[in-house]
């Protein structure tokens, strides 16, 4: 796998997944579990690849530079 998620991109997964999965403890009523979807922008932050960017071609990383 190509890597295709950059550093603020990381870091944005990351803040928008903890925020979901605490929706799952501090919420109430039955849909609380909807925020169990906080996993997903956790697990493409740790990986640095997200599927859908390779689906429409997208990459948040740096272009690395030719020797």
């Amino acid at each position: 796998m190509k890597k295709n998620v950059g550093t603020t991109d990381k870091v944005l997964r990351v803040v928008l997944g903890l925020a979901l999965l605490s929706y799952v403890a501090l919420g109430s009523g039955s849909l609380r579990f909807i925020g169990l979807v906080g996993i997903i922008p956790l697990l493409t932050a740790l990986a640095g690849y997200c599927p859908v960017y390779t689906l429409f071609g997208l990459s948040t990383c740096p272009a690395k530079k030719g020797t």
